[in-house]
């Protein structure tokens, strides 16, 4: 029988002040979803303790005893993330701080578009809320479910909303945050105007918990668009899909809300992989967008769409079409787009790349990106994602016939291959999912000098001791 390792523990006098300073409810055992990787990279081991606070006062007491004794301190959210953001292995035993128990809504306000929520809010319930008052929260990405705003600002999650509503940082008023030290800073600004000095917001928006811990934030919100329309379209290639955005773009403007390109590859995997799906073409076209508009009233979004469709037929943009004709078919929709990456998974992403560029340049870029990984072998490509705003997700498969554990031990010199043609052509290595524990050496190979030595400086000036998830974004020094 082989020995397991010994559990990772906190020294008894840390554990003596944490258990004298909070609540025995805010102890919590090392259960495997608190410790998990989505994505197999590699759970956490270091962690050896995971704390659950219900309130900023009580994440103040948490860092102040992790910050004196020099302790390592993990925020977790709902534990979606996809870059290890929120995993630890490090050799000193950390504390995890889930915000699991702070869910409330402190405010909601309707008439000015605000909402206040804690940081362990789920996202689909700050959704509903919104609704039951008439109102949006516009972020939209798969794990509506179980991500919390707290994980999603930290990350400035994207989703398929950014080309009308803009990043979360963009949805984002302000912040209560605890810092390393325990200081709470109550920045839950409602103003839309505050020019007194720095933006200290957009220092934690991003940060993914090494600067402190989100707490609670102000959102912003939106009214409900009067009618909204989904359409697919086919198109031959990516030029022509950024061809058919501008034409969208006149006929609509900013009434557009998303513009997704979708891959014939991706299409066929779920037609492998998940046969009940049901798509919107018999034969999965090579290359096809879908667009939801959200328009004001008196207008009616399938007769804007189908509008689109005609002019876009005649230019020779667009060879077939379907515009959902009622809400069920609109969901059916984007319950194919939804379910892309979940056929990823039936094959078996080598490496996932969450990538951006200037929109002109994407045609550029596919077949060189394509051309740089077939160096190394003859990979299947799925390339899918937010045209609109430039990101795509370039996920690299095994040759046909072959599986993923053949070649999982090219993922570094792929994603290199990749990465190396991004940054040739001035795109950005992460666009959405954040630079975690995955990234960190794209971070020091891509990233400026001075850029790199600025966000250190602040890293200094923050967090001194370096307690806040050690590893994450900045490569330990």
């Amino acid at each position: 029988m082989t020995d397991q390792p010994a559990a990772p523990a906190l020294a008894p006098d840390v554990l003596d002040q944490l258990r004298a300073a909070l609540p025995g409810k805010v102890f919590r055992p090392l259960l495997p979803g608190y410790l998990a990787c989505l994505r197999g990279y590699g759970d956490s081991t270091g962690v050896a303790q995971v704390l659950s606070p219900e309130s900023a006062e009580q994440v103040s007491a948490i860092l102040k005893i992790a910050n004196a004794h020099g302790v390592p301190v993990i925020p977790h959210g709902g534990g979606t993330g996809l870059v290890s953001g929120h995993t630890y292995s490090g050799e000193t035993p950390a504390i995890l701080v889930s915000l699991e128990r702070m869910t409330a809504i402190r405010l909601l306000n309707a008439d000015e578009n605000v909402m206040i929520v804690e940081a362990g809010a789920i996202l689909e319930d700050i959704h509903t809320a919104a609704e039951e008052v008439g109102r949006i929260f516009p972020l939209a990405i798969a794990a509506k479910g179980s991500a919390r705003i707290g994980g999603n600002l930290s990350t400035n999650a994207g989703g398929v909303n950014v080309l009308r509503y803009g990043n979360t940082r963009d949805l984002c008023l302000g912040l209560e945050v605890v810092l390393p030290d325990g200081r709470i800073w109550n920045g839950l600004s409602r103003l839309r105007k505050d020019n007194t000095g720095y933006d200290l917001r957009d220092l934690f928006i991003g940060a993914e918990g090494t600067l402190g811990i989100i707490t609670a934030a102000s959102l912003k919100l939106f009214p409900k668009p009067a009618g909204e329309g989904v359409a697919y379209m086919v198109v031959d290639s990516p030029a022509t899909a950024i061809k058919l955005l501008s034409m969208a773009r006149d006929h609509m403007g900013e009434a557009i809300s998303a513009f997704e390109l979708i891959n014939g590859t991706g299409l066929r995997f779920m037609k492998a992989g998940l046969p009940d799906i049901r798509q919107p073409f018999d034969t999965p076209p090579d290359w096809c967008v879908l667009i939801e508009v959200g328009l004001a009233r008196g207008l009616v979004p399938s007769e804007a769409l189908e509008g689109l469709f005609a002019e876009a037929f005649e230019a020779g943009l667009v060879s077939d079409g379907l515009v959902a004709q009622s809400a069920g078919q609109a969901a059916e929709f984007w319950n194919v787009r939804e379910h892309i990456p979940v056929a990823n998974r039936t094959v078996g992403a080598i490496c996932s790349n969450d990538i951006s560029l200037p929109i002109d340049l994407i045609p550029d870029f596919l077949p060189r990106a394509q051309e740089a990984v077939n160096r190394i072998a003859p990979f299947r490509i799925n390339a899918f994602g937010h045209l609109g705003d430039g990101n795509l997700h370039f996920n690299v498969f095994a040759p046909e016939g072959h599986t993923k554990a053949e070649f999982v031990h090219l993922r570094e010199e792929i994603q290199t291959a990749v990465h190396d043609v991004l940054h040739e052509m001035g795109g950005s290595f992460s666009a959405e999912h954040g630079v975690g524990r995955l990234k960190v050496r794209d971070l020091e190979r891509y990233g400026d000098p001075v850029k790199l030595e600025m966000m250190r400086g602040i890293k200094d000036l923050f967090d001194p001791r370096g307690i806040m998830n050690p590893g994450a974004v900045l490569a330990r020094r």
